[in-house]
């Protein structure tokens, strides 16, 4: 480890390397809370260099959470970890499947605060389905989530659920406070025709669907009773290590998790604002390729955490991967600067704050593990300097991974098969059918429109009739489609009362007769030959009719045509 200077609360970022005069310097916790940017092309030392700095605050005792998309970092991380600290981690990881810890973003969010959760939320997805977004999504989505927030046990799980289930939306709505929320839901998306409902909530579905289906993400954010308190974490200094590796759990999933954990984060430090500020203890977000997670919401972090004394320290590979409403945020905000080697067109975009001291072709040839950095020293930026970051701290002789990774499991997670009963038991509805099948009109729609068929090929339903022979025969006539017997012919037929029919309206119209058996002549017929409709064999060397051809006389014909042309 290294050496620390008298000043515990400073932070080493590395040595100086101007003319050979090598001179340790660091960041101070007031400059911290202006935050900091880094960024630089792979393999250039970026990464370790923010993870030099976080090993530093966690041995100091101090609040943090890392967020990873790679997982090689926070894996590195649990290693220095020192005895004492061992309670103070949590170890939010994904791929540990038997044991997914629970994370409701939705839980304990207070009545005020509902629209800043709701717009977090929006935020997240939109980053996640940008091709997909539309304003009809977004506002549907916005009433859906708030919607919800008023309903205790609430879980994103339950936005599909609310779009699908007649019996649940009705239950959410009457518990509904806001006058604007319940009026959509009672005045206008009550009256949407189902065709429109269906087309204007398809996506959504589909989206959040997607999520749902993922018994990994599923499991952690369908858990109602969350064991995550970010305010608490933060409030006590813990250690908050999250491996959102895309490889592991999927790129959409690491977002999601990713970006819904900052939004967590930003809505509990603006919540202390109930505590005096000299109260508000330092916590320190460390976020590698922030440009997955960052929504457009993320400028407001940057511009309010200072105060609730939240600083981040951002690190990713090049500008572009920035949307412009972030950049302009993060270099309209951030106080400290570091540049690794990057790309032509990065390095001209960040000549501006270099220079004069750099230029874009120094910051496109800067050497591995070599910085240049504008560093904020009690409030004020300071010239561009060169510096060598600090090489990788070694690991300790004695680690505590293993004793870290199950005290954590034991306080924040539960296990695999409690939480998968417990999340089908509420994806059952209360009538017993899955959700989303709670129609019963619907339902006998459907068998209506597709009567059984019995063992010998004829349609309809047991002491009922097909809706089907209401409809008249498009040729006219007044007959029965297809029924080729004379009304005269039909005729109604006693039948037992089965218990299907106990819960079948009356009808005006008698039940059809159903022929028992077809006629012995049919059915040897269909046993050589095809037969017309009514059953009589077809012989196909006959042409259309079965009467035998007789020979023309053509002496008579001759006749004839003679006695024409006299006439004429």
């Amino acid at each position: 480890m290294a050496e620390h200077s008298d000043d515990k609360e400073l932070v080493f970022l590395g040595e100086t390397n101007f003319r050979n005069e090598k001179v340790k310097f660091g960041i101070k916790p007031l400059d911290r809370r202006r935050h900091m940017y880094v960024i630089g092309a792979t393999g250039m030392g970026k990464s370790e260099m923010m993870k030099n700095m976080c090993i530093q605050d966690i041995e100091a005792g101090r609040g943090v959470c890392y967020i990873d998309p790679h997982g090689d970092a926070v894996l590195d991380l649990l290693n220095f970890v020192p005895q004492e600290r061992i309670k103070d981690v949590v170890f939010f990881n994904p791929g540990d499947k038997e044991y997914p810890i629970s994370f409701n973003v939705m839980e304990k969010v207070n009545y005020d605060d509902r629209g800043k959760i709701a717009s977090g939320l929006l935020g997240v997805f939109k980053k996640i389905w940008v091709d997909a977004w539309s304003g009809r999504m977004e506002y549907i989505l916005n009433n859906t989530i708030l919607a919800l927030l008023e309903y205790p046990d609430s879980t994103l799980l339950g936005i599909n659920r609310m779009l699908s289930s007649k019996e649940y939306r009705k239950e959410i709505v009457a518990n509904i406070k806001d006058p604007i929320v319940k009026s959509f839901w009672t005045d206008e998306f009550a009256k949407y025709a189902d065709k429109f409902a269906t087309e204007a909530t398809a996506a959504i579905q589909n989206k959040v669907g997607q999520f749902a289906s993922n018994n990994l993400i599923r499991n952690i954010i369908g858990q109602p009773k969350t064991k995550l308190d970010i305010r608490k974490i933060m409030d006590e200094g813990k250690i908050l290590l999250v491996n959102a590796s895309r490889g592991e759990i999927g790129e959409d999933a690491s977002r999601l998790l990713g970006a819904l954990l900052i939004t967590k984060i930003q809505l509990a430090a603006m919540s202390r604002v109930d505590i005096p500020e000299s109260e508000r203890r330092d916590f320190y977000l460390y976020v590698d390729e922030f440009q997955h997670f960052a929504t457009e919401s993320f400028a407001n972090i940057l511009s309010e955490a200072r105060k609730y004394h939240l600083s981040l320290i951002m690190g990713h590979q090049y500008i572009t991967q920035m949307e412009e409403p972030v950049r302009d945020a993060v270099f309209g905000n951030v106080g400290t600067i570091a540049t690794f080697r990057v790309g032509a067109e990065d390095a001209e975009f960040l000549e501006r704050w270099f220079e004069p001291e750099f230029t874009a072709i120094d910051i496109g040839n800067l050497a591995k593990y070599t910085v240049y950095i504008k560093l904020m020293i009690n409030g004020i930026s300071s010239k561009a300097f060169s510096a060598a970051t600090l090489p990788p701290f070694s690991k300790p002789d004695r680690v505590f991974v293993n004793e870290i990774v199950e005290a954590s499991r034991g306080v924040y997670t539960r296990p695999r098969d409690q939480v998968e009963k417990e999340t089908s038991e509420w994806m059952i509805a209360e009538s017993g059918k899955p959700v989303g099948q709670d129609d019963v009109r619907q339902s006998q729609s459907i068998q209506r429109e597709e009567p059984r068929r019995d063992d010998r090929g004829h349609s309809g339903q047991t002491g009922g009739y097909d809706k089907r022979d209401d409809r008249r025969d498009s040729r006219g006539g007044g007959g029965r489609g297809g029924d080729f017997r004379s009304p005269s012919q039909i005729k109604p037929v006693k039948q037992s009362v089965q218990s299907s029919q106990l819960n079948q309206p009356n009808r005006s119209q008698p039940p059809i007769q159903q022929s028992s058996r077809p006629p012995e002549a049919s059915l040897s017929a269909l046993q050589s030959s095809p037969v017309d409709f009514k059953g009589r064999k077809i012989d196909p060397r006959k042409g259309d009719h079965n009467q035998e051809k007789k020979e023309v006389n053509v002496e008579e014909l001759r006749d004839l045509l003679k006695g024409l042309g006299k006439k004429e």
